[in-house]
């Protein structure tokens, strides 16, 4: 007699733990730079200095922790709401070992200074070939899923991560481009120069934005929320009408980051436009994950894991009004260059990345283990309050800090001359990187806090695989 077969839970477990390291990490080297601006003194090695480790914290917050996570709820999402196990589970396995070597050689390489450069794409061409080998590999394995699905219906939350894998595979090939000098060190010429390399840059560095760590985990919200709250998305309509708005419109928004550039004024407005116009499919979403708890917003006062993935989208609509609105020309000369950008990438990648990652990886680790729920649920009540306080610290210090920044930069004299020099902006900005300090550690307190008790689950329980069951026996 045949067996019946199982999810495949075990690339899901390996990338659900690692999300969990990678995060402590990533936030780790995140409150060490931070008190490097502080205290300068703290640079005294070079390839462990604010430069090199600023890419690191870069790497690893977005491509490892965001990475881990958009992998692990990808597959275990696609397996249940297709009723099947994942295709090809030797490729599935290699995505998992291939993405942490990724990982491990940017850790390496970063701080020895091998780095193309490039904003969110510092990586040096024999690892850009690895990253593309994984990626190819994660879109069949995904896809094959899809294809040998036991449903007739694709569920939206597969469109959101089909489309954000798609969407990166183009974006980082096309960015990469670049001529290979040599192996080791590792060099490359990049295929564009100039103005038209700040294009492809910010074309591609806003839609890793738009698509890594939005579309992806718009697909984790998806899900997890319908799941976590016991009820069905608010409006399925409306899901698939903020999927293709969203996908359409972020693809052009990327020439609002170089206002007041050498870019032509044309491609500045297009970018500003549009970036207006994305406030109707964020809102929408948004929306659309939060009216889900119509009728079971009681659920909200025991429920510790609905509170992170809730709160995330809240931030999810504070970020994507702050981006629109920091786009407009005459906004955007106030903020740009300034703290208050940075504050505003934090209110969306520890407001809204990590908090729904962290309810997702929550609602996972005990199923993945065989237990009903989490070893200590009011941990991570506790892990919740950390972080929500450690972020409202952190953005409301980056916001005071930017707009003081640039209002002392533009700030002149009856004679036309500066009123402030730069050195003073920067000594008046101290007191805020203290409090972002603050912020910053206890968001890593919280992560830690999440280790011990993802520790404590998984030490008490079990890996298990379920088994699958016919469409009709089981919902997703």
């Amino acid at each position: 007699m045949q067996s019946q077969p199982t999810y495949n839970y075990k690339v899901v477990r390996q990338f659900a733990v690692m999300t969990v390291v990678w995060g402590i990490v990533g936030m780790l080297v995140g409150v060490i730079i931070a008190a490097q601006l502080i205290w300068p003194e703290l640079n005294a090695v070079e390839w462990l200095g604010y430069g090199r480790l600023r890419p690191l914290h870069t790497n690893a917050v977005i491509f490892a922790f965001g990475g881990c996570a958009l992998f692990a709820t990808s597959y275990y999402s696609a397996q249940r709401t297709c009723h099947t196990p994942l295709f090809a589970p030797a490729l599935a396995a290699f995505t998992f070992w291939g993405w942490q070597a990724v990982i491990v050689l940017a850790a390496v390489t970063l701080p020895l200074g091998y780095t193309s450069g490039k904003e969110y794409a510092e990586l040096e061409w024999p690892i850009d070939i690895l990253i593309t080998v994984v990626w190819v590999s994660y879109a069949i394995v995904f896809f094959g899923t899809l294809v040998k699905r036991k449903t007739s219906h694709i569920y939206v939350s597969n469109w959101f991560f089909g489309g954000y894998i798609l969407t990166v595979a183009i974006l980082h090939l096309v960015n990469s481009a670049a001529s290979p000098v040599s192996f080791w060190p590792m060099k490359s010429y990049s295929a564009y120069a100039g103005v038209q390399d700040a294009m492809v840059q910010w074309w591609y560095g806003h839609n890793a934005v738009g698509f890594f760590l939005t579309a992806g985990f718009l697909g984790i919200m998806y899900y997890f929320v319908p799941k976590q709250a016991g009820r069905p998305i608010y409006s399925y309509r409306l899901s698939v009408v903020h999927f293709w708005a969203l996908i359409f419109t972020y693809m052009w928004a990327g020439p609002h980051h170089l206002h007041y550039t050498a870019l032509p004024d044309w491609t500045q407005s297009l970018g500003m436009i549009f970036s207006l116009i994305l406030l109707a499919p964020s809102w929408g979403g948004m929306i659309n994950g939060i009216m889900t708890l119509s009728g079971a917003w009681h659920k909200l006062r025991d429920d510790p894991i609905l509170k992170f993935l809730i709160t995330s989208l809240s931030f999810y609509g504070m970020s994507t009004f702050e981006g629109p609105m920091m786009s407009i020309k005459t906004v955007n000369a106030l903020s740009h260059y300034t703290d208050w950008t940075i504050g505003h990438v934090h209110s969306g990648a520890l407001g809204w990345v990590a908090m729904v990652s962290i309810g997702a990886i929550y609602y996972l680790i005990p199923r993945l283990f065989g237990k009903a729920e989490m070893y200590s649920v009011r941990l991570i009540n506790t892990h919740f309050w950390i972080a929500t306080i450690g972020i409202v610290l952190y953005i409301a210090a980056m916001w005071i800090a930017g707009v003081m920044q640039g209002l002392m930069w533009r700030d002149f004299n009856v004679d036309g001359t500066l009123k402030y020099s730069f050195i003073e902006s920067v000594k008046a900005t101290y007191p805020f990187y203290t409090i972002r300090l603050l912020g910053g550690v206890l968001f890593l307190a919280g992560m830690l806090l999440m280790a011990y008790n993802v520790w404590k689950t998984m030490a008490s329980g079990k890996a298990v695989d379920a088994l699958v069951l016919a469409p009709a026996a089981q919902h997703a």
